[in-house]
């Protein structure tokens, strides 16, 4: 059994090949693939070698594949199952694309760290996905109620964030793990290079780190209006031991003694490797921030805390709910092979999309347009967007007047 594992951007490959490492490692699929969709988002040589580090992939050279090349080969090549890990409206696109295949493969799909709160817009974009991987019991337990309530019939299966190493730490740098959506402010963003430094100045003897997932002219998943680096560069004297650092996060993690964050995926690779963890909360808790599945954790608190209990443990009950469960309760690799042999006898139901399907092929070309750009060359997509682009700017003034309007 075969598995073609596609990925958009810097964080979705990271999730897309270990992903597929570990399809491959249970026996779920006998062989896998990962190539790249070019995007606006794709990821450059370093943040690629940083994803695929700790992967089979580590040493070799991604195809990175036009849309249509990409549907061309799963047609030609015929896999079991094809991963998709991307944002959502090029996950959108690219599902549907394979879903009106003959004889299409099983398709897979999933968010590349934490996702909860279970958004609508997570499951509407990826509804022709056969399976969605959800990483913790309660993401499944979230996710299972979103889409009840909003009437949709989506599957999930469990497993564990394909990225966790188990092996213990041997350094004491304080790793800061940085977010490109989270805080949101340039005002929030400078009070808290200004705390790293703070940090920084009342542990000589210790290096902080500021993680960062790209540097100056590299995409990411999510678009960083205000990078910490650059807002680092306008303190008069940062301290020597504040330091930048890029690559890979286990990386940077090998010589650390503490992590903070507001809501990085990183603080559970950090914990499930036995280094204490701080989720930072002086900016609140609130689903904007990614953080409120931190309540009960014991890991809340604030970066001006005292530094003797700052960084700590999770409690174990809610590590057992939220990521750190036993491995043994994976049940991935069963339900792929559900779907697989559903495939073979014929049995597998077509996926229909939720989103609006008005406008027929304008409309599809829309989406594949705004979705990829550029990298879209066709003359449709041109011309949907020469004529979408109007019509929806009037549309979104007719929604904000009949808000103000409205009682």
């Amino acid at each position: 059994m075969s598995l073609i594992a596609l990925a958009d951007s810097d964080s979705y490959l990271k999730w897309a090949a270990g992903t597929a490492e570990r399809l491959v490692a249970s026996g779920a699929v006998d062989e896998a693939v990962v190539q790249l969709l070019a995007s606006p988002v794709l990821p450059s040589e370093p943040q690629r070698r940083a994803a695929l580090d700790r992967s089979r992939w580590r040493s070799r050279d991604l195809a990175v594949l036009r849309l249509l090349d990409l549907v061309e080969q799963v047609r030609v090549r015929r896999p079991q199952a094809v991963l998709v890990g991307m944002r959502g409206p090029t996950a959108a696109v690219v599902l549907r694309e394979l879903s009106s295949l003959p004889d299409r493969p099983v398709l897979v799909t999933g968010l590349p760290g934490l996702a909860i709160p279970a958004t609508r817009k997570a499951l509407y974009y990826r509804a022709q996905a056969d399976l969605m991987v959800v990483h913790s019991r309660g993401e499944r337990r979230a996710f299972d109620t979103r889409a009840r309530e909003l009437g949709w019939d989506h599957r999930f299966a469990l497993s564990s964030l394909p990225f966790l190493e188990r092996r213990p730490a041997s350094g004491d740098d304080i790793v800061f793990a940085a977010q490109a959506l989270v805080p949101a402010t340039v005002e929030e963003r400078r009070w808290l290079v200004r705390r790293l430094d703070a940090l920084a100045r009342g542990l000589p003897h210790r290096r902080v780190v500021l993680k960062v997932r790209a540097t100056a002219n590299e995409q990411q998943t999510h678009a960083e209006r205000w990078p910490l680096p650059d807002l680092l560069e306008e303190l008069p004297d940062r301290a020597p031991n504040l330091v930048v650092r890029g690559g890979s996060m286990q990386d940077a993690l090998d010589s650390a003694g503490a992590l903070a964050t507001v809501s990085s995926t990183a603080i559970i690779e950090a914990v499930a490797r036995g280094i204490p963890a701080l989720a930072v909360d002086d900016f609140g808790v609130s689903e904007a921030l990614i953080n409120p599945v931190f309540r009960g954790s014991g890991l809340l608190g604030s970066i001006d805390g005292p530094l003797d209990g700052r960084f700590r443990m999770p409690d174990a009950t809610w590590a057992a709910d939220n990521y750190l469960h036993t491995e043994a309760d994976d049940d991935v690799a069963t339900v792929l092979a559900a779907l697989i042999a559903e495939r073979a006898s014929g049995a597998l139901p077509a996926r229909r999309p939720v989103r609006s399907t008005l406008g027929g092929p304008l409309r599809r070309a829309w989406d594949r347009k705004t979705a990829l750009g550029p990298h879209d060359r066709s003359l449709i997509g041109a011309a949907a967007l020469a004529v979408g682009t109007p019509v929806r700017a009037i549309a979104r003034r007719a929604t904000r007047l009949r808000s103000v309007l409205s009682p």
